[in-house]
């Protein structure tokens, strides 16, 4: 067993700074020297938690997983209107680009193989979120379904654009992202469901949320610019 090293970081600590190697420079910046002289240690600090590289990359997906859908669902569960669910999941997964450049780069490795496993189920589990968020509007289940499909792909191209055009794209704390995420409401509830939007009720809550979204997600502009 290897002797504990004098900096004493956790496996969660090296977990997040594999977050942030994936995140500047793909799954292929997850090595072990080049991130113990990132955190200021020496490898046996590494091997103290982890047994190999592999070992590392799924504590980092673990830790990706529960941050960015199982916490975010929770949030987003809250909301009881389901128009209300989708503003807000909409809101948060547009928020932090930190998040989006670490999807991006994990939903473009090839290898490890487990990596795709760790995108197909978040990708399912998010996608499966939305469905019932529409399904709660009163669609059928092949509308629904449809109409979850569709966001997703909007959530998707947002990801792309944030990359590639990231003057375009809006910071949390600026007015401007309200105004989008209330355009992007307009495309993303169905036709026959135009009176959900007409209740005063939910205008209430929009606006509401409008306002606490500001506040709530500015924060996470800053982490990632």
């Amino acid at each position: 067993m290897p002797k504990r090293p004098k900096v004493m970081l956790s496996s969660q600590d090296w977990a997040e700074a594999a977050l942030n190697a994936i995140g500047d420079r793909g799954v292929e910046a997850v090595a072990v020297e080049p991130l113990a002289r990132a955190l200021g240690v020496t490898k046996g600090s590494f091997y103290w938690h982890f047994p190999n590289r592999d070992a590392l990359l799924s504590a980092a997906l673990q830790l990706w997983e529960a941050r960015e859908t199982d916490e975010v669902l929770a949030r987003v569960a809250q909301e009881t209107n389901p128009r209300a669910r989708i503003k807000r999941l909409v809101t948060e997964v547009n928020t932090s680009r930190r998040a989006s450049r670490v999807y991006l780069a994990l939903s473009n490795a090839t290898k490890p193989a487990f990596v795709r496993d760790y995108v197909e189920r978040v990708s399912q589990r998010r996608l499966s979120f939305i469905t019932d968020c529409y399904g709660a509007l009163g669609l059928s289940a092949e509308r629904a379904r449809q109409w979850a499909l569709q966001t997703y792909s909007v959530f998707l191209g947002s990801l792309q654009i944030r990359r590639d055009l990231p003057a375009e794209w809006p910071a949390a704390d600026d007015p401007a992202f309200a105004e989008y995420v209330r355009f992007l409401m307009v495309s993303l509830v169905p036709p026959e469901l135009d009176h959900i939007a007409a209740e005063p009720d939910v205008q209430a809550n929009d606006r509401a949320h409008d306002n606490s979204n500001l506040s709530d997600y500015g924060t996470a502009s800053a982490d990632a610019r």
